[in-house]
């Protein structure tokens, strides 16, 4: 049978467009019905688990999951692959086990950059069988896979992965506040930076972003602010470190930023400091990717 798609965000797209350049037959729907080249486009929902015997969410959040799940689901595997709480994907998988389907978490780590060159990193939980189905699939989207355990571990395991992330590029943001309040040169910064003990993809990334005072969206703050809440939820003990990162990125969404990267929390930062409005140019996701972007 065909593989199935939903959700046809940021990062949705060009995962789907793995699979079709891999070879796979794929069936899609998207809210915003916008066909995916190379795909069938479903009529709804219903349609695409009607169709495919193994479905890839990659939906915004759990409502938008709950919208599309029924009793068509009997029968099929449904792959939940963004970031919702980790009760909520448990419930998710008795509802589907309850539909008479069967659930596999495969929450990723990365970001658009990623998802379009498939070099996402996958974490995955369910039973045995079914991720041995689901397993082969993840190459065209993911450059490795890491098996979890039972759900809802997988999520589990990408938000202490998102801990580290959202932690990491607050903490960059501040250095390029830190220097912008001593005058300090930002490309010089970045340079040092990049040749640095600590570089990596995602600081290079952000650092670039920062250094320029643009932000199209890899991962917007409105997601990163969205994970982080669930971050401090699903914590068993305190999340001081991740407490302030959810006040900037909430601060810096209610200043209308919601729809930059995630590196732009550097707004809330200089807003908090009172020195106005970062110069150089605000390039949103609307302005540099066609819109915002789903959970990462």
């Amino acid at each position: 049978m065909a593989l199935g798609f939903l959700g046809l965000g940021v990062m949705g797209r060009p995962m789907a467009a793995n699979l079709v350049a891999a070879g796979h037959d794929l069936v899609a729907w998207t809210r915003s019905g916008v066909p995916l080249a190379g795909a069938e486009t479903a009529s709804g929902p219903a349609e695409v688990f009607e169709r495919a015997g193994i479905v890839f969410l990659m939906l915004a959040n759990g409502e938008a999951i709950d919208s599309v799940i029924g009793p068509h689901v009997a029968g099929r595997i449904g792959v939940h692959m963004g970031t919702t709480s980790p009760e909520y994907s448990a419930g998710l998988g008795e509802r589907i086990r309850g539909h008479g389907g069967r659930y596999v978490e495969a929450p990723v780590s990365g970001s658009k950059g990623p998802a379009e060159a498939g070099q996402l990193v996958a974490m995955l939980a369910g039973e045995e069988q079914d991720l041995a189905a689901v397993r082969p699939l993840m190459s065209p989207m993911c450059r490795q896979t890491f098996d979890c355990g039972p759900v809802p571990n997988a999520l589990l395991m990408k938000l202490a992965v998102n801990t580290f992330l959202i932690s990491m590029v607050t903490g960059l943001a501040e250095a390029f506040h830190f220097a912008e309040g001593h005058g300090l040169d930002p490309g010089t910064l970045r340079a040092v930076l990049d040749a640095g003990p600590m570089a990596s993809y995602v600081s290079r990334g952000k650092a670039g972003m920062l250094a320029e005072r643009e932000f199209p969206v890899q991962a917007s703050i409105r997601d990163v602010h969205y994970n982080n809440r669930l971050i401090v939820e699903a914590a068993r003990a305190g999340m001081p470190l991740l407490e302030v990162c959810r006040e900037l990125f909430a601060e810096a969404e209610e200043q209308g930023h919601g729809a930059e990267d995630m590196a732009a929390v550097i707004r809330a930062m200089t807003a908090r400091s009172g020195r106005g409005t970062p110069s150089g140019n605000s390039r949103t996701a609307a302005g540099s990717a066609g819109g915002a972007a789903p959970p990462s």
